[in-house]
This record gives C-alpha cells, sequence and structure tokens, in this order.
C-alpha cells in the first residue's frame, strides 16, 4: 500500500516538473516572438535618377531586396535624371532631410564628398563578413575614391557604344568596317542620306559624346600636371567641327535636344528604331530599350591613325552623412546587395549596363545570357580596352559646365568649334586657377 502511494506521488511529482518545463519553454518562446514582433525595422530611402525600363527594374531590385530579409525596407524613390537627382539632394542637405543612399555620377559623389556630406564607407566594408574587395572591376571601385577613402560602391558600369541598324547597311551594302573610324562612318552616313533619306547617324545630346570622340582623337581635358585645361587643342577643335558640319552643314547627322528629363533620349532611340535613321552612339545601359531584331551593337569608332579612347565610367551608390548610423548601415547592405555577383549580373542582362564584379561573368545566368545576345558584351569588351576613365572635375564641375555649354553652342546653335572651345577654354581655366591657387 505504502509503495502504491509513493509511486503516485512520484507521478505527480513530475507531472509537476513537466508542466514548469512547458511553462518556461512557452514562456522563454512568447518572449522570443514578442522581442520578434518588437525589432525594429529600419527604413530608408533611396534617390535614384532613373526611368523607362531602368526604372522598372530598380523598382523589382528593390523590391526583391525588401522581400529578401526583415530587417531593412528601402523606398525607392525615383527623380528625373541625374542632374536632378543631384540638385535636390542639395537641397535636402540644407534642410537637413536627407536619404540614406543615393545614386550619384562620379562628378557629383566627389564633389559631395569633399563638401563631407556623403559618408566614408571604409568602416562598413571592414565588419563586412562577405565584402570582396578584389572581386569589383578595379577602374569601376576606384571611382568611388576619394582622398583614400572609399565614399561610393560601383552599381554598374557605362560606357557609349554604336546602335546601328542591320537592314539599313545590308541594303546598301555598306561594310560593318564602316564603323571603326567616324570618316568612314560620315561616308556611311551621306550614302544613307542620299539613297534613303533618312539621316546616317545621330550622336547623343551631351558632352560625353563628343568628349568621347575628342579623346579618342589624342586630346585631353587637362595637360599632365593638371595645370592647364586642353579643351581648346587642335584635336578637340577638328572633332567637334567635323560634327558641327555633318550636323548643320551637310545634314547628314542630327540630333534631339531639350524636353524633360530623359525625353531626348528617349526620342533619339525611337528615331532609329522608327527608321528615321540609321543608327546612333548611345549608353551601354540602352540594350533594355532597344529591338536587337532590328538593331546591333558596335564598340565606337576611333580617327584615322588613332585607336578609340572612349570613357568606362562608373555610376555610384554613396550614403549620407547627415543620415543615423542604423541608417547608414541599412544603406550600406542594400548598396552591397546591389552590387553582389547575381545581382549585378541580373541588372546587365536586363540592362545593358555592365556588371561591376568579376564573378558575374560566372553566374550560369549570365554566360547563358551573353552566349544567346552577344550585344551585351560589347560595352564590356569596350570598357576593358579602353584607355580613358571618368574625369574628376577638381573645380566642383566648372570645367564639365563649360564643356556642355560649348556642346549646345556647337549641336544646337551652330556656332563655329573653334570659337566654342576658346570661350568654353577661359571659363574653365578660370575656375581651375581658382582652386590651385586656393
Amino acid at each position: 500500500m505504502i509503495n502504491q502511494v509513493q509511486h503516485q506521488l512520484k507521478i505527480v511529482l513530475w507531472g509537476l516538473v513537466l508542466l514548469l518545463v512547458v511553462a518556461g519553454c512557452s514562456n522563454d518562446q512568447q518572449e522570443a516572438n514578442a522581442e520578434e514582433e518588437n525589432q525594429e525595422v529600419t527604413e530608408i530611402e533611396f534617390w535614384y535618377g532613373l526611368g523607362g525600363n531602368l526604372g522598372d527594374n530598380m523598382e523589382r531590385i528593390i523590391d526583391e531586396y525588401n522581400n529578401s530579409q526583415d530587417e531593412v525596407i528601402v523606398n525607392g524613390v525615383a527623380q528625373g535624371d541625374y542632374t536632378e537627382t543631384y540638385q535636390k539632394l542639395q537641397a535636402a542637405i540644407a534642410a537637413q532631410e536627407v536619404p540614406a543612399a543615393v545614386l550619384l555620377g562620379v562628378d557629383t559623389m566627389n564633389a559631395l564628398a569633399q563638401k563631407e556630406a556623403l559618408a566614408p564607407m571604409d568602416d562598413f566594408i571592414a565588419q563586412a563578413t562577405e565584402f570582396n574587395e578584389t572581386d569589383y572591376v578595379e577602374s569601376f571601385y576606384s571611382q568611388g575614391q576619394v582622398g583614400g577613402s572609399q565614399y561610393a560602391l560601383p552599381l554598374y558600369g557605362t560606357t557609349q557604344v554604336l546602335y546601328y541598324r542591320d537592314d539599313v547597311f545590308s541594303e546598301l551594302g555598306i561594310s560593318l568596317d564602316a564603323l571603326n573610324n567616324w570618316e568612314t562612318l560620315l561616308e556611311a552616313a551621306e550614302t544613307i542620306k542620299q539613297e534613303k533619306d533618312i539621316y546616317g547617324w545621330m550622336p547623343m545630346w551631351g558632352a560625353g559624346n563628343l568628349i568621347d570622340a575628342s579623346l579618342s582623337r589624342g586630346g585631353t581635358i587637362l595637360n599632365e600636371e593638371g595645370t592647364e585645361v586642353m579643351i581648346d587643342s587642335k584635336e578637340w577643335i577638328d572633332t567637334w567641327e567635323f560634327f558641327r558640319e555633318a550636323i548643320h552643314e551637310d545634314e547628314v547627322m542630327a540630333i534631339q535636344h531639350g524636353g524633360q528629363g530623359w525625353e531626348y533620349w528617349y526620342k533619339t532611340i525611337d528615331d532609329v528604331l522608327q527608321n528615321r535613321a540609321a543608327g546612333y552612339t548611345g549608353s551601354s545601359g540602352d540594350q533594355g530599350d532597344l529591338d536587337f531584331a532590328i538593331v546591333s551593337a558596335h564598340m565606337q569608332p576611333g580617327w584615322e591613325g588613332h585607336d578609340p579612347a572612349p570613357v568606362a565610367d562608373a555610376l555610384l551608390g554613396s550614403i549620407t552623412e547627415l543620415a543615423s548610423e542604423e541608417e547608414q548601415k541599412a544603406a550600406f547592405d542594400f548598396l552591397s546587395y546591389f552590387t553582389s555577383s547575381e545581382v549585378t549580373a541580373d541588372w546587365s542582362m536586363n540592362t545593358g549596363y555592365i556588371a561591376v564584379r568579376k564573378s558575374a561573368r560566372e553566374v550560369d545566368t549570365y554566360k547563358e545570357f551573353s552566349e544567346e545576345n552577344p550585344q551585351i558584351l560589347v560595352p564590356l569588351e569596350q570598357a576593358e580596352k579602353t584607355t580613358s576613365h571618368a574625369f574628376v572635375d577638381q573645380t566642383g564641375g566648372n570645367i564639365t559646365d563649360a564643356i556642355s555649354k560649348a556642346v549646345d553652342l556647337v549641336e544646337i546653335e551652330n556656332v563655329p568649334a573653334e570659337e566654342a572651345l576658346k570661350d568654353a577654354k577661359e571659363e574653365a581655366q578660370q575656375a581651375l586657377d581658382e582652386v590651385l591657387d586656393n
């Protein structure tokens, strides 16, 4: 009888112990759940000046990032273009209401970094467990450096290439060798205008195309010492006069300009796709908007006696200094995600921009895509071969502004190249002298 009672007491005691254990586990789980529910999610804004296919792909990648983790929410804010992004960011900095992350060009990133408006990324990079600096394409990664610190990660690379209509060149029996230098391309443009009454070529409006052509002719923006602006040299004058005459006198080339944001850019593309022009010079990033059943891609021309040397540029993701520490960490995490091998390969396939990681070429989908779409390799090959990289304007943009104003005078107002460039040289040299004197 006693043994039976003792046995029953043991059962009761073990039951109590089990209840306490279960209750303890339940409380621990409840506390964990409560802690998870109360975990703060860092919400940040990312500003970028992209539209069309580029804007759509940016929105998609932001959504994919947000769905890939539960600690950060990125709200993408599209601006009209890169210039508008910079202008609005300056106003936001003055008002101390900044986005945490922003997409910038090399010039604007440098200007903001020198004003200490951007946060250096060195500590974030040092603390990151999977960050591989050597896997970035060096020419792109180095463009994010200012004064020995990393102020930006390259989100994608770009260079301007040729897009031409296969049917027009084939119908008229024009060899694709005509695309190898500007002199023979002009001859082809003259034939196309005469035979089909459409423009033979369309340079893209803006300084980029004429700068590329000038560098390919042996011109430089500054002398070796960095003390003199060289944009009034013979190489520059001859190059710009070549395009002025083709546009305004021979009328075998044409240029779209003005409008809101990227309007002029898409009008240029449309002129070619609608058979109003046989080809144009545009960004590697245009590939997502083009129909490659109609057009093909080709590297930029050189000149007789000169190899092509167009600029290979990076668009950069930066973090603002005024953002909180939590926002800066979140911004770095997003920018690192964007530049991962898989995402940069995805961006390249869907936009035509150049992947910024060497390992992107080993991503299976990228390898398969490049076999079926060889045009994606044209800007990559050009970027690897060129000797020209983005010009960093130490005057805060005054030199590039002077060049841009001269472009409008030549391309739109038909002002002789020598006159426009000599005036631009004077303005740019004055700005450079002021910086050097200080």
